[in-house]
C-alpha cells in the first residue's frame, strides 16, 4: 500500500499525448504522491488511459473523476478539492497535465508547506499556500510566444495594482494547499471558472490571512497536445479582478483557523 498525505489534482481535456507520461513522472519521485485526474469527457480517450493504468499498475494511488462535457477549470478543481478533503489528504496540489509544470518541483512546493525538520530554517516551511511562481525571481518562462509572456506577466502586475495583493505570479496554476486552507475557504462561493479562478483562490486565501510562499519555478510551454487558453479566459480575469477588489472592501471573509498564528509570513 502506497500511503500518502499528498494528492496532486490534474484536470484534463484531450491530453492523451501527455497523461501517462505525467503520471509516471509524478510516481517516479522519491516522495510518494497520489494523483486525482478530473477528466471533462475527453473524446481522445484520456480517461481510458488513466483507467488502464489504475487497473494494471496504480490501483492504490491513482484515481479519476469523469465529468460530462467541458465544465471549466475552476469547477474541476473545486470537485477535486472536495474529494481530497473527503479522503483526508493534508496537502493538495494543482498541476497541469502537459509538463508546463515540472513534476520535480512538487517536493519543493511540499517542503514550503510542511513543518520544518529539525535543524532546518523555520522560515523555509510551514506556509499554508505555496505557489510555483514564474515571476518571483525574474521571468522564468520557456518557449512561450513573447506576446503571451507579456500578457501573463502584466496580468499579474495588473492584479497587484488593482487589489493590493502582493504576490508576483497571481495567475499561477501550480500550487500546494494545506488542508486547512481548503477547509476554511467557502469553496461553493468561488465564482470564477477560468483563468480568474486561480486569482480568486489566492486572493481569498490572502484575505483570510493564510501564510503564502512563492517558490520560483521554470514554466515550459507544452510540447504535445493543444493549449486550452482563449481570449475569453483572459477577459474573465480582467473584469473579475475588479470584482475581487470590490469584494475585498465589502465581503466578510471566513476567520483564520485558531491554529494559525501568523499572517502572510509575518509574526
Amino acid at each position: 500500500m502506497n500511503a500518502s498525505d499528498c494528492i496532486v489534482i490534474i484536470p484534463t481535456y484531450n491530453e492523451k499525448e501527455n497523461i501517462e507520461k505525467i503520471i509516471r513522472a509524478v510516481f517516479s519521485l522519491e516522495k510518494c504522491f497520489h494523483i486525482l485526474v478530473i477528466d471533462d469527457g475527453s473524446p481522445d480517450g484520456t480517461a481510458a488511459i488513466v483507467k488502464g493504468l489504475m487497473a494494471e499498475e496504480f490501483s492504490d494511488r491513482l484515481f479519476i473523476i469523469e465529468r460530462t462535457g467541458k465544465l471549466g477549470l475552476g469547477t474541476a478543481y473545486i470537485t477535486g478539492f472536495k474529494w481530497a478533503l473527503e479522503h483526508a489528504y493534508d496537502y493538495v496540489f494543482e498541476m497541469d497535465a502537459d509538463f508546463s509544470h515540472d513534476p520535480n518541483d512538487l517536493p519543493r512546493l511540499y517542503a514550503a508547506c510542511a513543518p520544518p525538520k529539525d535543524g532546518e530554517d523555520a522560515s523555509e516551511g510551514g506556509y499554508d499556500l505555496a505557489i510555483g511562481s514564474r515571476y518571483v525571481s525574474g521571468v522564468n518562462v520557456v518557449n512561450w510566444p513573447m506576446g503571451r509572456v507579456l500578457m501573463s506577466y502584466f496580468a499579474s502586475k495588473y492584479v497587484r495594482f488593482v487589489t493590493g495583493f502582493q504576490v508576483h505570479d497571481t495567475t499561477a496554476g501550480f500550487k500546494c494547499y494545506k488542508r486547512r486552507v481548503l477547509e476554511t475557504i467557502e469553496l461553493d462561493k468561488i465564482r470564477f471558472k477560468g483563468y480568474a479562478f486561480q486569482i480568486e483562490m489566492k486572493f481569498t486565501a490572502y484575505k483570510i490571512g493564510f501564510k503564502i510562499k512563492e517558490v520560483p519555478v521554470i514554466f515550459v510551454n507544452r510540447r504535445e497536445g493543444t493549449s486550452k487558453m482563449s481570449g475569453g479566459i483572459f477577459g474573465e480575469a480582467f473584469f473579475g479582478v475588479m470584482r475581487l477588489r470590490w469584494d475585498g472592501w465589502t465581503r466578510k471573509y471566513p476567520s483564520l483557523p485558531a491554529n494559525c498564528s501568523t499572517v502572510n509570513g509575518k509574526q
